[in-house]
C-alpha cells in the first residue's frame, strides 16, 4: 500500500521546483512597458521636431517679408490708393506677416498643448514600470527565494534517506527522514503560497495592462487629434492668406494703373490728340535775320561744263544770298541730307553776262570747297530760266549784287559783231531787302542796243565780248 500511494501521488503531483523562471512574466511585462515608453518618446520627438520646424518657418517667412518690406522703387509711378499695385504689395506684406504669425502660433500651441499630453503619458508609463518592479517583480523574487529553500530541504531529505539505508535505521531524532520530510512539506507550502500570491499579482497586473494600454492608445489619439487641429488649422489659414493675395491681384482692373498714371503725368506725357510739330511752326533765334533771307531763289537749268557731255542742261536749285553768293543745290529738300552747296560763286568777283531770252551767263570761281571747285577753277556757267522774265529777274538781282565788286557785266552773246564801246559805271545799288519777288532797281547796263550812248570818264572795263570785237 505505501508503494502504491507513493506511486499514485508522484504520478498526479507537479514538480516541487518548477522549471519556469518566476521572473519571466514580470520581465516580459516590464519590457512591454519599455516598448510603450519608447513609442510615446518617438511621438514626442516627432511633435517636438514639428514644433521646431514651425518656429523655423516663422523665421523664414520673416525673411520673405523683408523682400517686399521696403517701399517700391519708383513707387510714385503706381497709384497709392487701395485697388492698385501699391495696394497689392501692402496686402502681400500683411498676409506674409500673417503667415509668419500662423507658424508662430502653431509652434506655441504644439508646445503648450500637444507635448504636455505626451509628456504626462510618458510619465504614467514610467510610473507603471516602477509599480511592476516594486510589486510583481518583488513577488517573483520571493518565489525564487522560497524555491531555493525548498530545494535545499529536498536535497537534505535525500541525504537522510540514504543514511537510513546505510545505517540500518540508527539515526538521530533530528535526522529522522520523517522529520525532514515534514520540513520539506512546510517549506513547500510556503513556496506554493508565494507562487500563488505572485500568480495572483501577475494576473492582476495583466488585467490592468489591458486597461492601461487602452488608456495609452486613447491618450495618443487625443494628442494627435489636438496636433492635427493645430497643423490643419495653420494650413487652412495659410491657404486663406495666399488666396487673399490672389484675390487682391485679380481685383485690379487691367487699365487701372495706366489710367491713373496718365492722369497724374498728363503734363509730361504726349497728348495723342495734339497736332504734330512742323518745321514751319518752330521759331528759333535769328531765323528771320535779313542775312538769312534770299534775294532770289528757285530752279534754274545749267548747261554742263563738260564739253564731252551730251546731257545738255540739268536742273538745280539756286539761291542768291545777301552775303553775295550764288549757291547751287540739287534740290530744296532740307530733310534727306544736309543742304551743302554743290557750287558757290562769290558774285562781286564774278563777271555777269546780259540775258538772251531765258538764258544768261555767269563767269566766276567755285568757292564751295568741294572736289569740283578744286578741279574746275574759274569757269563760265550758262543758265536757262523758265521764261525770259524769270531770266531778267535773276539777271537784275545778280547784277545788283555783283555791281558792288571789282567787275562789271558782259554780254552773253559772243557772236554779235558790235564795235568796241565803253559802258558807264552803274550807280551803287541798294541790296538790302531785295527778294526774288520784287523788281530790283538797277542802272542801265551797256548792251548792243545802247551802244549809242556817249562814254564817260568813269567807264568800266570792257566786257570780254567787247574785247574780242
Amino acid at each position: 500500500m505505501p508503494n502504491r500511494q507513493a506511486s499514485t501521488s508522484s504520478a498526479m503531483s507537479d514538480d516541487a521546483i518548477p522549471g519556469t523562471d518566476p521572473n519571466d512574466t514580470s520581465s516580459l511585462l516590464t519590457e512591454r512597458l519599455q516598448a510603450w515608453k519608447h513609442c510615446v518618446g518617438y511621438l514626442e520627438d516627432y511633435v517636438s521636431a514639428t514644433e521646431k520646424v514651425e518656429k523655423a518657418h516663422a523665421k523664414e517667412y520673416e525673411k520673405v517679408l523683408k523682400t517686399i518690406n521696403n517701399p517700391l522703387r519708383e513707387g510714385h509711378h503706381f497709384d497709392q490708393n487701395l485697388g492698385g499695385i501699391a495696394g497689392l504689395f501692402e496686402n502681400m506684406r500683411q498676409n506674409t506677416q500673417g503667415l509668419a504669425n500662423t507658424h508662430l502660433e502653431t509652434e506655441k500651441n504644439i508646445k503648450g498643448s500637444v507635448l504636455p499630453i505626451l509628456d504626462r503619458l510618458h510619465k504614467e508609463i514610467k510610473n507603471k514600470s516602477k509599480e511592476l518592479s516594486s510589486g510583481a517583480a518583488k513577488g517573483a523574487k520571493e518565489v525564487e527565494k522560497a524555491r531555493n529553500t525548498t530545494q535545499k530541504h529536498i536535497e537534505l531529505l535525500g541525504q537522510q534517506t540514504a543514511n537510513f539505508s546505510s545505517s540500518g535505521g540508527k539515526m538521530n531524532s533530528s535526522e529522522d527522514p520523517y522529520i525532514v520530510r515534514r520540513g520539506v512539506l512546510h517549506r513547500l507550502s510556503q513556496q506554493v503560497m508565494h507562487e500563488n500570491n505572485n500568480r495572483h499579482d501577475l494576473i492582476s497586473v495583466q488585467n490592468n495592462f489591458a486597461q492601461f494600454e487602452q488608456h495609452i492608445i486613447e491618450v495618443i489619439q487625443q494628442a494627435l487629434m489636438t496636433f492635427n487641429q493645430f497643423v490643419t488649422g495653420q494650413a487652412q489659414k495659410q491657404q486663406e492668406l495666399y488666396s487673399d493675395m490672389l484675390a487682391t491681384a485679380q481685383r485690379i482692373p487691367p487699365e487701372f494703373e495706366w489710367t491713373n498714371f496718365t492722369q497724374r503725368s498728363s503734363a509730361m506725357l504726349i497728348d495723342p490728340n495734339s497736332p504734330e510739330r512742323t518745321v514751319e511752326g518752330i521759331a528759333f533765334p535769328n531765323q528771320d535775320h535779313k542775312s538769312t533771307k534770299p534775294l532770289v531763289e528757285g530752279t534754274l537749268e545749267r548747261k554742263s561744263r563738260n564739253k564731252l557731255s551730251f546731257s545738255g542742261y540739268s536742273t538745280g536749285y539756286y539761291v542768291v544770298t545777301p552775303s553775295k553768293f550764288l549757291h547751287e543745290f540739287k534740290d530744296n529738300d532740307n530733310l534727306r541730307k544736309d543742304p551743302v552747296p554743290e557750287l558757290s560763286i562769290y558774285l562781286p568777283d564774278a563777271v555777269i553776262g546780259s540775258t538772251n531770252g531765258e538764258k544768261f551767263n555767269v563767269k566766276g570761281k567755285d568757292v564751295s570747297k568741294g572736289i569740283g571747285s578744286k578741279l574746275s577753277g574759274s569757269s563760265e556757267i550758262a543758265f536757262k530760266a523758265h521764261s525770259p522774265s524769270d531770266a531778267q529777274k535773276w539777271y537784275e538781282v545778280i547784277r545788283s549784287v555783283a555791281s558792288n565788286g571789282p567787275t562789271a557785266a558782259y554780254s552773253s552773246e559772243p557772236t554779235s559783231p558790235i564795235s568796241p564801246v565803253e559802258h558807264r559805271q552803274p550807280a551803287p545799288l541798294q541790296t538790302s531787302g531785295v527778294t526774288g519777288k520784287e523788281a530790283v532797281a538797277s542802272p542801265v547796263m551797256a548792251t548792243p542796243s545802247s551802244a549809242v550812248e556817249k562814254p564817260t570818264a568813269s567807264a568800266t572795263p570792257t566786257t570780254p565780248a567787247a574785247e574780242k570785237m
